[in-house]
């Protein structure tokens, strides 16, 4: 592909602006240019703009004023189609992909198929599989895979579309270490040696620094930083997101003496094909980490937890009293979840906020459980906009009309009452700004500190070092390794996910779950998993 015009101006905004009918101000002139052969880094808090400028580009919504000049051209898209037909991918944050089609189907959803398309389809599949250096099963239901690998075959969607500019919206935020490698080399592929560009939405700062050329920071639906990202850095970018100097996100002195009091028992619980027979304890007071690769069944051991895998065995105790194997049971015993896919299992995205922020409590404050207090809902969804501060118009606002943080706020906000003394959670900072991140783990902190306990899965192994006081490292659905959180680092997590290194001693009642080599997938060699402990180099 000819690279000359990688100095030429692909997208031009100008004074773009956007009222909701509502009165809602999303959007307050904003100017952006994107040049062909770059990656155009843009960032905000939650609620910034972001969302709403990405939905004009693809064509979900209109402009209210201002100008969009694509490749020397004014336009005014009005659907999808016509951004996608002239040259425009994105790749929204909730991955909107068909769950009943296979892989190959959903990467060419587009175009025709047949016996004989189908193998010319299959073959441009393998070809860019090859490319980017990933492997994955193309005739398997998008449905059946994890969300990392949904999120890998939308990439992979937008890749075959070959278009000339390529949004990309947190595209990394539900991936492992071995999968965010691929992206970041395949975003250099695309600006550097393809010449197409690149819009990169990211919370990751580092991600930010290294792979982009220049940096758009919107604030308030206004742009308060455009720069060059050589004359940037991440305490830059952070401040001017936020609009003050953001603390990070360093771990806390906590007591050395350890609550002896067990809050959850998980005995032998298992799932055939997800999870080995896994054995361990939470006391009171404690958060108890899970790192582990795509595919090591992190997800899946808390969806077993909390009784949501009609599949899995095993007992699960809450303060010495088993319960039974059902989600509503787990509610009932104190137990919350809080899933990385938020907006198919953890929200009603057509419900509005007061109504998503009140489910797992409508019998609590329903009078003789029949009659629901609309007042005492409202009551607690205000109080979860305040703890949390979901930036919403009001309570009223559908959860689906949320940017992507506001939106995992009020997963977790749902979960706040005290008669929940066990907290899981998947993956708990994807898509949240980096003044919201911080906010969230101190909010991990207190709930331990005030007695409960806590299991948290994250890809960011720097958060479970931050946050946790344990770690138990799952790798192919069986518990590996246990570390106390001051006889590790992040680059002995990563190996020991990886299966790398010699996992040690398991924790008790697990040897039987030892499972050598990385999960099925995984193509992840010692070098590369010490490379990942790295940021990528720009």
């Amino acid at each position: 592909m000819d690279t000359s015009s990688s100095t030429a101006a692909l997208l031009e905004l100008a004074g773009l602006a956007k009222t909701f009918p509502n009165g809602t101000l999303a959007l307050r002139g904003v100017d952006l240019t994107v040049e062909a052969g770059t990656v155009h880094g843009l960032l905000g808090a939650n609620g910034a703009g972001k969302s709403t400028l990405i939905k004009i580009l693809s064509g979900a919504l209109e402009a209210t004023s201002g100008e969009i000049t694509w490749r020397g051209e004014r336009v005014r898209w009005q659907r999808p189609s016509e951004p996608k037909a002239a040259g425009i991918a994105t790749l929204y944050q909730h991955i909107p992909l068909v769950p009943t089609l296979s892989v190959l189907e959903n990467v060419f959803l587009a175009e025709t198929t047949g016996w004989r398309r189908t193998r010319q389809l299959e073959a441009r599949l393998q070809r860019l599989l090859h490319s980017i250096g990933y492997d994955i099963e193309m005739h398997v239901p998008v449905g059946d895979l994890a969300i990392g690998q949904r999120q890998m075959v939308a990439i992979l969607q937008a890749l075959a579309s070959q278009a000339r500019l390529i949004i990309m919206d947190e595209p990394t935020a539900s991936l492992a270490t071995a999968e965010r490698a691929i992206v970041y080399r395949t975003i250099k592929h695309l600006a550097h040696e393809e010449g197409a560009a690149v819009i990169l939405v990211s919370h990751f700062l580092d991600e930010i620094v290294a792979l982009t050329d220049e940096v758009t920071v919107l604030r308030d639906g206004a742009v308060v930083l455009h720069a060059a990202t050589k004359d940037l850095d991440e305490g830059k970018i952070a401040a001017a997101i936020v609009g003050r100097a953001v603390e990070a996100v360093v771990r806390e002195q906590r007591p050395s003496q350890q609550n002896t009091d067990v809050i959850l028992e998980v005995n032998r619980l298992s799932s055939p094909g997800k999870l080995a027979p896994c054995s361990f304890a939470l006391h009171a007071g404690e958060v108890l980490g899970i790192a582990g690769f795509l595919g090591s069944g992190r997800s899946e051991l808390l969806h077993a937890i909390f009784g949501a895998d009609a599949e899995a065995h095993g007992e699960v105790r809450v303060q010495g009293r088993k319960i039974a194997r059902s989600p509503a049971a787990a509610v009932r015993s104190g137990i919350g979840l809080v899933p990385e896919d938020r907006m198919t299992q953890g929200l009603v995205p057509d419900f509005p906020l007061w109504l998503n922020a009140t489910l797992p409590y409508l019998e609590s404050i329903a009078w003789r459980r029949v009659l629901i207090s609309h007042r005492r809902e409202i009551e607690l969804a205000r109080q979860a906009i305040n703890r949390l501060h979901i930036q919403a118009a009001g309570v009223d606002v559908p959860v689906r009309d949320l940017s992507g943080g506001n939106a995992q706020k009020v997963s977790i906000a749902k979960w706040l009452s005290e008669t929940i003394k066990v907290l899981l959670l998947d993956e708990p900072t994807a898509g949240v700004d980096i003044g919201a991140k911080a906010e969230i783990l101190r909010h991990i902190r207190h709930r331990a500190a005030a007695g409960g306990g806590v299991i948290m899965v994250s890809s960011e192994y720097e958060e479970l070092l931050a946050v946790c006081d344990r770690i138990l490292v799952l790798r192919a659905g069986a518990i590996v390794a246990e570390r106390e959180i001051d006889e590790t680092n992040e680059q002995e997590l990563i190996l020991l996910a990886g299966g790398t290194v010699a996992s040690g001693p398991p924790c008790s009642d697990m040897a039987d779950t030892i499972v050598t080599g990385p999960p099925e997938g995984l193509r992840a060699t010692s070098a590369a998993c010490e490379r990942a402990t790295r940021a990528p180099q720009a």
